[in-house]
């Protein structure tokens, strides 16, 4: 699968309709509580209303442990606001389009799809619910045909209708488009010292990094050492003398940096700083992606804030890691949301070698007003110029340099 756009209209602080078109990498910038962070998670919460068995359109409990409600996810929270979602993905050389309206019924605390569109190699499935007829009865189109009047259940917002009994029906279709998402937020879980032998393997980090410590300690034990090999490899020299193994302490284990130099001497990943605890889970998810056999490879990845807790001259590296993956594999894709400009810099800096195309970069800014956001497209050229930049955005250093050469002018003028 790669997911191609989506589109969202009354949801969050979006009021209007915003369209994002995903790239192999694709970077949302912005103020704080501009909106960024909701666009970027928006894959997850498609998602819930695509793998799931419940009859609600959108299955929140999936989002962890303490989910939002669905007037969350409404524009003001307005009970009687739609909410509307788009999305288009490819499976192979199809590809698949899907628009539902979701719509809130106050009084039952329920939710219900009122109006949907489905569309496949060809094939088009349309439902629009009939507000005066009895139960949930939808006007039902396949394709140019005249529609039915039809009684229509759902799995989440995937309609449980088949044209006939020898068709699969193009639910199956968006299920196998769209995979579920890797996701890693912007909080890591602090490592510990030492750490037990996972049962099992574990294939994702988690949304706060609370499985990349087992994952390495797993594959240390049962598997050779090669995904702590690969994260080493991930990070090059981005350590400076250093690298990551795993120590055996009895029956437990310990994740260390070694030093290249005094092969002697150990730290613990505790000790090491929180940069690089908080970067750890990110190698150790597109090690494991990378290794993964190729029909559940994962290809979207959500990243919040890869560069947090690190050193600006790091940034640099986490550019390098997206744009290696991209190359490794042609579907892998990822949605950053970033404060970045040295990781922004690299990405430009690369195409303008020609390293990578502009059309593997899609760079959007969110601006809210504090009534509503909107999303803007910012294109970047060949040269890696752009054809726009928000006015005061990573101009701080700027005009800090300005102001104190301002001061030192002011108290040399003082002094004389």
């Amino acid at each position: 699968m790669a997911l191609l756009r989506m589109a969202v209209e009354n949801y969050r602080c979006f009021k209007e309709r915003q369209e994002i078109e995903l790239r192999p990498i694709t970077v949302i910038l912005g103020k704080n509580n501009s909106g960024k962070s909701a666009l970027t998670r928006l894959p997850l919460l498609l998602s819930t209303g695509i793998h799931t068995d419940s009859e609600l359109p959108l299955d929140l409990d999936q989002l962890g442990d303490d989910p939002p409600e669905f007037l969350d996810l409404v524009h003001e929270r307005s009970v009687h606001r739609p909410l509307r979602l788009e999305f288009a993905a490819t499976l192979g050389n199809r590809q698949t389009y899907l628009s539902a309206t979701i719509q809130n019924i106050a009084e039952q605390h329920i939710q219900f799809v009122s109006d949907l569109e489905i569309s496949s190699e060809g094939s088009r499935l349309r439902l629009e619910w009939i507000p005066e007829a009895v139960e949930r009865t939808y006007s039902v189109t396949w394709d140019n045909e005249l529609p039915t009047s039809e009684q229509v259940r759902f799995s989440g917002i995937i309609p449980r209708i088949r044209r006939s009994e020898s068709e699969r029906g193009l639910g199956f279709d968006i299920n196998r488009a769209f995979r579920r998402p890797v996701y890693l937020g912007p909080y890591r879980q602090r490592p510990t010292r030492l750490n037990r032998l996972p049962s099992r393997m574990a294939t994702q980090v988690g949304a706060s990094g609370e499985n990349a410590i087992g994952m390495l300690v797993n594959d240390h034990v049962r598997g050779g050492g090669l995904l702590i090999d690969s994260v080493n490899e991930l990070l090059g020299d981005g350590l400076g003398g250093w690298h990551l193994e795993v120590e055996q302490n009895g029956s437990l284990y310990a994740i260390s940096l070694r030093s290249e130099a005094s092969p002697g001497l150990t730290v613990n990943l505790l000790d090491s700083g929180t940069g690089v605890a908080h970067v750890l889970p990110l190698l150790v998810q597109l090690a494991q992606s990378s290794s993964s056999p190729l029909p559940w490879r994962s290809e979207l990845f959500i990243i919040e804030e890869p560069e947090l807790h690190l050193h600006p001259a790091a940034h640099a590296l986490i550019a390098e890691l997206f744009i290696s993956g991209i190359q490794a594999d042609r579907r892998t894709r990822y949605l950053i949301e970033s404060h970045s400009e040295t990781m922004l810099l690299r990405l430009r800096r690369r195409i303008a070698e020609g390293v990578i195309s502009p059309e593997h970069i899609a760079v959007y800014f969110v601006e809210n007003d504090g009534a509503a956001a909107q999303v803007r497209r910012i294109e970047i050229d060949e040269a890696g110029n752009l054809d726009y930049w928000p006015e005061g955005i990573f101009s701080e250093d700027f005009e800090e340099t300005k102001k104190l050469m301002k001061a030192q002018f002011s108290r040399e003028h003082d002094a004389s």
